[in-house]
């Protein structure tokens, strides 16, 4: 049996190693030449780094460039607490590796590209699906072709084709911000934990997430305002970086324009059901993950971890039915419910607060309950890891 994966994201381009290390014939699509898009995810949190580790990759992975945030910190007008310590955590991997995506993506298809049952394809932006006269998918029209497969998962992102495609809608649960991201350039004076912080004013709060050469800055606004925003120009965001975040006070006149910024509109929302007879949707297709917690990667990459677990005997067996892909499903719903609801309760604070003009921080009374050091232990277990991780059957894999 074969596989088509429509996306090479993280969750994509995993799934399609796993399943060539099970040798299973998987192909990958990837609609564009190369993987290097401007402020996707870049971390890479402990479970994934020991998911990695197992597999064999987390050593060479490792020697690329990459910088290692072992905390996560509030700064607010109240002071600044640490929220997560990652280093306080049982493992070789006691931070979140920030790693340009594009790096990790040229690694992990590399690797792939090694096995001989793994092919992927690039420029080939999957257009249609093959049904037969039932309703069952059975392969895909790509930019150039189509191919015949026994099983066609979509992982193309929060944008999903193969989900539109496949009628599969995705329901709104309630975003209330947008992120406007740019680059400033590091400076040997930088503070050395700056790693992964968020920032918070009045109306606004920014996220600094440290690189090996710049920041990668993003400053929040409300949901639909932006060209209002774009109306008045970029000194309110210079504004609040020199108020705000002072060791990065000398860099703000480098942001001159909106054509340095990159919108992103935040998400949240899920597919109901996310598998049809022949499909599977995962990642961001079945489930959009906002950006707080950074956690987008975590989510995809644990999918595609439950997906091996569930999909690989089948495929051997010679039939996956429509049981094998709600078990997916099954195995991973709790978790994603669970994220996006946190998620969720953090956007409507962060309106509530807005609406009453009360500014964009965490209560104070949180500064107290993280001065426990075991509450920064527990904060960083549930991010590295995520609610109910999955664990790869690495009796499936052939060496």
């Amino acid at each position: 049996m074969s596989v088509a994966v429509a996306g090479g994201g993280p969750g994509g381009l995993l799934l399609g190693y796993l399943l060539a290390r099970a040798g299973i014939d998987v192909t990958v699509f990837e609609a564009r030449s190369d993987f290097d898009r401007d402020f996707r995810g870049d971390s890479l949190h402990p479970y994934t780094l020991e998911l990695l580790d197992r597999l064999g990759l987390a050593t060479d992975l490792l020697e690329l460039d990459h910088f290692k945030a072992r905390s996560f910190r509030f700064h607010t007008p109240a002071g600044v607490y640490r929220c997560a310590d990652y280093d306080r955590l049982p493992t070789p991997f006691g931070y979140v590796a920030l790693m340009p995506q594009v790096r990790f993506l040229d690694f992990l298809a590399e690797r792939a590209a090694a096995l001989p049952t793994f092919t992927l394809r690039t420029n080939a932006k999957v257009t249609g699906l093959l049904e037969d006269d039932d309703g069952t998918v059975t392969g895909v029209r790509y930019r150039g072709g189509e191919l015949k497969t026994s099983l066609v998962v979509g992982a193309d992102g929060r944008f999903s084709t193969v989900r539109r495609l496949a009628g599969l809608d995705a329901r709104p649960l309630g975003a209330t911000t947008d992120l406007l991201w740019f680059r400033l350039p590091r400076s040997p004076g930088d503070p050395p934990d700056a790693d992964l912080d968020l920032y918070f004013g009045r109306d606004a709060y920014v996220g600094v997430l440290g690189g090996v050469h710049d920041w990668q800055v993003g400053y929040s606004i409300e949901k639909g305002s932006y060209p209002a925003l774009r109306e008045r120009g970029v000194e309110p965001i210079r504004a609040f970086l020199r108020e705000r975040v002072p060791w990065l006070a000398d860099r703000a006149h480098l942001l001159t324009d909106f054509a340095q910024t990159t919108l992103l509109s935040v998400d949240i929302s899920r597919v109901d059901r996310w598998h049809r007879p022949g499909l599977l949707l995962l990642g961001d297709a079945a489930h959009v993950i906002s950006p707080v917690g950074g956690n987008g990667i975590l989510m995809a990459v644990q999918d595609a971890v439950a997906a091996a677990n569930r999909l690989v005997p089948p495929l051997r067996r010679g039939e996956v039915t429509d049981e094998d892909l709600a078990g997916v499903q099954a195995d991973r719903i709790r978790a994603i419910e669970r994220v996006q609801a946190d998620q969720v309760r953090v956007e409507r604070r962060a309106a509530a607060a807005r609406a009453r003009g009360r500014g964009t921080a965490p209560p104070a009374l949180l500064k107290l309950l993280f001065a426990i050091p075991a509450v920064r232990t527990r904060g960083a277990r549930s991010n590295a890891y995520g609610p109910f991780p999955p664990q790869l059957d690495e009796s499936l894999l052939r060496s």
